[in-house]
């Protein structure tokens, strides 16, 4: 019958369980099935699989139907308990505690089994919940960012299913409507909910069990609009997600469905055919596509970098820079030397201060694009560049070119140039001597510590998830 361990444990259970309800030691049963007690024992304890005709000997002799030996349920709550801690000490997590095993004894009472595998079920809890730590996740990240450079950042299968469900849904052409994406949702068997009380460590909910997504009423700061929120929650169902794992497995179901709201939002084949048209008349530039489908700044210029390269022919590059010099987000395939650390991460390193994502915080005009061309060791690169504010501060969004792909680009013919040398610590990081002279030993500057250097990494299954807030949350509501 090729029956698992965990089967024959709970077969095991009600055999002994049946016998002892009808006063029969090992031998008394033994007897009547033709096999030896020591036999029967080890069949009772899990440890050997019994024929199919053995065991309709042994219901025979029992007086029970085969089918109430072959359940798979257990037949008391104790035996549930003596199955489970068989099993949880089997694991590979507890065996490499190299502890020893602990065998339920007829002494040993009801309570002192359910605390031994109340330990159990914690020590799982906390190892699937347990956070990664900062290196393990900077690795997780620079990792999935390789592999989307090696596919130029572009997911094919997302664009095909992104295009087939705004098809489904009537969508043609324009912006993509609130109602729009109410459909979507209700061909999922989904409906759109706004409340005012969803979990703060939550940007969405999603009620399985009455087929509702939960968004905030109004747009959350950072620029994720609700129809963006709702295509991604409806995303996870779409690409069979299940829950993630591992920190790896979190940002690529991340990762996923923000690209499967990208395509919905600026479907491919519209946006192929403005970006073509911008390209021909040498006209390209990120606010006219953010403003043609009604989207943020940075969406706009993330959708361009998954079309660029396969449609368009272009390499290129895209920042997401921080006032104070930090690199928040960053792709390129265009060669462009971004800082990294010994992992390989870009997040959180330093950009040079010569590059327009900084620059462009020194500019009286915020309102519009500026446009540069820098110097590199990697060659010379064009650069369109906004900054943005939002309550953690101030933010520059830049996309990049080399130099040969300018041509195409609004604002090709700035004067605006500048060299950069870095990683050449004397480019920009390095005082000037006389600088340095001057106040080396007169300059005590109080440093600000960034909070972000002491805060642990987000723990749970959906790190930085409150699941007490967010299962109290969908119970409040559940009645409704």
């Amino acid at each position: 019958m090729n029956r698992t361990r965990s089967d024959l444990s709970t077969l095991g259970h009600r055999i002994r369980h049946f016998r002892t309800a009808q006063g029969l030691t090992l031998d008394d049963l033994g007897e009547q099935v033709d096999l030896a007690g020591s036999q029967l024992s080890l069949i009772e304890n899990g440890k050997r699989e019994p024929k199919l005709s053995t065991l309709q000997a042994i219901a025979t002799a029992l007086g029970v139907e085969l089918t109430d030996l072959l359940s798979g349920e257990a037949p008391n709550p104790r035996a549930a308990l003596e199955i489970e801690l068989r099993r949880m000490q089997q694991s590979s997590l507890y065996t490499e505690l190299g502890l020893p095993t602990v065998k339920p004894t007829k002494g040993m009472t009801d309570d002192a089994l359910a605390a031994l595998v109340g330990l159990h079920r914690e020590l799982q809890r906390k190892a699937t919940e347990a956070i990664a730590t900062p290196e393990e996740a900077r690795r997780a990240n620079t990792e999935l960012r390789e592999t989307m450079r090696e596919r130029d950042n572009y997911l094919p299968e997302i664009e095909d299913l992104a295009e087939e469900r705004l098809r489904a849904a009537g969508h043609v052409r324009g912006a993509l409507t609130h109602r729009t994406v109410s459909i979507m949702a209700e061909q999922l068997g989904l409906s759109l909910i706004y409340v005012n009380d969803l979990p703060h460590s939550a940007r969405s909910v999603t009620d399985l069990a009455n087929g509702r997504i939960y968004l905030p009423p109004a747009s959350i700061p950072g620029g994720h609009g609700l129809r963006s929120m709702a295509l991604q929650a409806m995303a996870h169902r779409l690409l069979d997600h299940t829950r993630p794992t591992s920190y790896a497995a979190f940002l690529q179901q991340r990762l996923e469905i923000n690209y499967f709201a990208a395509c919905c939002l600026m479907p491919q084949a519209a946006a192929v055919d403005f970006l073509g048209q911008a390209k021909r008349d040498r006209n390209l530039a990120v606010e006219d596509f953010r403003d043609a489908f009604g989207v943020t700044h940075e969406a706009a210029a993330l959708r361009f970098t998954n079309l660029a390269t396969h449609h368009l022919d272009m390499p290129l590059h895209f920042l997401r820079v921080s006032e104070d010099g930090a690199l928040a987000k960053g792709y390129e395939n265009d060669g462009l030397p971004l800082p990294v650390d010994v992992t390989g991460a870009i997040e959180g390193q330093i950009v040079c201060r010569k590059w327009s994502a900084r620059s462009a915080f020194e500019g009286s005009n915020r309102t519009t694009e500026l446009y540069q061309y820098t110097d590199t060791p990697a060659g010379t690169y064009w650069n369109a560049t906004q900054t943005g504010t939002t309550s953690a501060g101030e933010f520059s969004i830049s996309v990049g070119v080399p130099f040969n792909q300018a041509k195409w680009f609004r604002g090709r013919e700035t004067t605006t140039r500048a060299v950069s040398t870095c990683p050449d610590p004397s480019c920009c990081r390095r005082p000037p001597h006389q600088l340095a002279d001057r106040w080396r030993d007169q300059a005590w500057p109080s440093a600000r510590l960034h909070a972000h250097i002491l805060s642990p990494l987000p723990s749970g299954t959906f790190p930085g998830v409150d699941d007490s807030e967010v299962y109290s949350f969908l119970e409040r509501h559940s009645a409704e």
